[in-house]
């Protein structure tokens, strides 16, 4: 590969958003996404610029979508240097957890079952991100099943109605979070089942492991 050319400020700007966007999210940002963080007012005034990092080899990408190109360099020039340098780019490798039980999750996370490489773009970020097998059919009208894996972004917040791994005694339960005056309410997802009520005296900051991301089913032969 060339040595480098010399990118403008702008330029760089504009490759240093998408560096972050792909190692943050998983995937790349459209041309309104980047016209709205660099103040670029128009979508033609972005294309210029991908064009120009196209030409100088900092990226490619098909039929001129932004959601299709690829990083070839860094925003400090150095080379993607071959096939895996580019799978590091979109894959991420996610670590398979077993059972979790309070206050277990550091060790589970540093002590792995196994781990499975998927494309970043369905888990967004790959940092902190590890995988659950779930059991029993609390959340089957959600679409996650007995035996089904959950990929888990790893934090102790989460929005009302996202659906949630929590520690509700010794386990881990994955419902949705539903915060009420009085109490916390975890709702499975499933008509049959009542809800799991932990009074806010109870609920600890501690006891939401994480957000569910995404959904792994493997289909029988």
């Amino acid at each position: 590969m060339e040595p480098a050319q010399k990118l403008t400020d702008r330029q760089k700007a504009v490759l240093t958003f998408i560096s972050n966007s792909i190692d943050d999210l998983g995937y790349p940002p459209t041309l309104r996404e980047i016209g709205n963080e660099l103040g670029i007012r128009s979508t033609n005034g972005v294309n210029d610029h991908l064009r120009a990092l196209e030409r100088k080899g900092y990226i490619t990408r098909e039929d001129m979508k932004s959601r299709t190109l690829r990083l070839l360099r860094t925003p400090e020039g150095h080379p993607i240097r071959d096939e895996e340098d580019v799978l590091d780019i979109e894959f991420v490798d996610i670590p398979i957890l077993g059972r979790v039980a309070a206050g277990a999750l550091n060790h589970a996370y540093e002590h792995p079952e196994d781990h499975v490489r998927i494309d970043r773009m369905l888990v967004g970020r790959g940092k902190d991100v590890f995988g659950l097998r779930i059991t029993g059919e609390s959340m089957i009208e959600a679409g996650i099943h007995d035996g089904d894996y959950v990929f888990v972004r790893k934090q102790l917040e989460a929005q009302r109605g996202a659906i949630v791994i929590a520690l509700v005694g010794e386990e881990a339960t994955c419902k949705y979070f539903f915060p009420e005056a009085d109490h916390v309410r975890l709702q499975p997802a499933n008509s049959t089942m009542q809800p799991i009520l932990v009074s806010h005296s109870d609920w600890r900051s501690t006891q939401i492991l994480g957000v569910v991301v995404g959904v792994y089913r493997k289909l029988e032969s």
